[in-house]
């Protein structure tokens, strides 16, 4: 079971919607930083661990600023992420490229910072070479196939255009090393919003025991395992949380018995998530603009999935509570929606809630990973606020609201003054 909370209280939520009106995100600070320290204290055994946050999960400078402070790197996928990541002072092989159909000019800025690269396919060395050059440093991505069995999100690894195949990825090693690469890594991502513990530990017993494979076939000895993310967040109240400490001390005896043993026991471990970094701690607060009863009773905000488009698009459960109702009955059925010309933009349906008045605020939880990324502007809808709740009480805009300029900013027409 997991508590849904929210930091403020209805009068705190009041005045800051004075100065910021809603509809808004608002991130936790002080929940981000002793998440990620409570997560790298779970890996402190393996050498020069690194996280690499999945910067598209929350693509503001501000909140990869916090993750870098507390000992973060970021993974990006992403001509904009690399000089997001830039601007938020990551450096150098604390930034990972993640390749995938990567044009060059992301590969160029990516040998520009001295990020570590991570290629998606083997035809993409000798595209790097050409457009870029090849580094000191190279890591491939495996792609296991049938092996794992995938989810609803990231699919099924043979279905996925994601990553090389067992055979392609020893060929290569081999061909990066004939043309002078000599510093190796190895990377995997088969996971999305995965809750089971052990998942985890399979992918780690993988990597290792293919780690020692490539040692042995090869002769090559890999200086960095990233073992990926995928770690599930507890949307539903139902739901427990991955135990880090758990998951640590597991993969902490598989590295002791596979890879020491081999005689490569100071490889560099390293993870890339995302959502477990900031999804808990963000939420989605708005207001309720109209009630509609017809054949169901609705509840209409002044949100909608162009603020928060995981439900539309995954039909996924975001908890919903009412400031200020938080211990009331939920004794009336709704469904929760916002203004977009699409009938998928619910927030919920059939939920159980208290009565809800007109001017309420609804707060929905669990937002902080692709929720605001995921914004867009279909219907001529606007992206909303983003503001960190500060560690001493205080709040501050790290994202403004999009305005009508921002809309027409980039069109050209007839008569424009563009």
């Amino acid at each position: 079971m997991t508590e849904k909370t929210f930091p403020l209280t209805k009068e705190q939520l009041e005045r800051i919607i004075e100065m910021h009106p809603t509809p808004f995100h608002i991130y936790d600070e002080k929940a981000i930083r002793q998440n990620i320290r409570r997560f790298l204290k779970a890996f402190s055994w393996a050498p020069r661990f690194r996280e690499h946050f999945a910067v598209k999960a929350t693509p503001n400078p501000r909140i990869v600023q916090i993750l870098r402070e507390e000992g973060a790197g970021t993974d990006c996928s992403s001509l904009a992420e690399l000089i997001l990541s830039d601007v938020a002072g990551v450096r150098k092989e604390d930034i990972l490229l993640t390749s995938n159909d990567t044009p060059a000019e992301e590969f160029i800025k990516a040998r520009e910072l001295g990020a570590r690269i991570n290629l998606d396919d083997i035809t993409h060395i000798d595209y790097l070479e050409k457009h870029a050059g090849l580094p000191d440093f190279l890591c491939f991505r495996y792609n296991p196939g049938s092996l794992i069995e995938g989810n609803d999100i990231i699919g099924k690894p043979e279905e996925a255009k994601y990553g090389l195949t067992r055979e392609q990825l020893f060929n290569a090693y081999a061909i990066a090393r004939e043309k002078g690469v000599h510093r190796f890594g190895l990377h995997t991502m088969v996971f999305s919003n995965e809750l089971q513990n052990d998942a985890f530990l399979f992918t780690a017993e993988m990597m290792f025991k293919l780690a020692v494979e490539i040692k042995e076939r090869l002769g090559i000895t890999l200086e960095y395992i990233n073992l990926g993310g995928g770690i599930g967040i507890p949307y539903h109240p139902d739901q427990d949380a991955v135990s880090y400490e758990y998951v640590g001390d597991a993969i902490h005896k598989l590295y002791d018995e596979i890879l020491v043993p081999a005689g490569i026991g100071d490889i560099m471990l390293a993870t890339e998530s995302g959502r477990a970094m900031t999804g808990p701690f963000d939420w989605l607060v708005t207001t309720v603009l109209h009630e509609k009863n017809t054949y169901k009773h609705y509840i209409g905000l002044d949100a909608c999935m162009a603020n928060l488009m995981r439900p539309a698009l995954y039909g996924a459960y975001h908890h919903i509570t009412v400031a200020g109702k938080e211990v009331a009955p939920l004794d009336h059925l709704y469904d929760v929606t916002g203004s977009l010309c699409e009938n998928n933009d619910k927030f919920a349906i059939d939920r159980a809630l208290p009565k809800i008045e007109i001017g309420d605020r609804v707060i929905i939880h669990d937002a902080g990973a692709h929720g605001h990324a995921m914004g867009f502007n279909y219907n001529g809808k606007l992206r909303s606020a983003e503001l960190l709740l500060r560690e001493d009480g205080s709040v501050e805009l790290i994202r403004r609201a999009e305005t009508l300029d921002d809309y027409f900013a980039t069109l050209r027409f007839p008569g424009s003054m563009m």
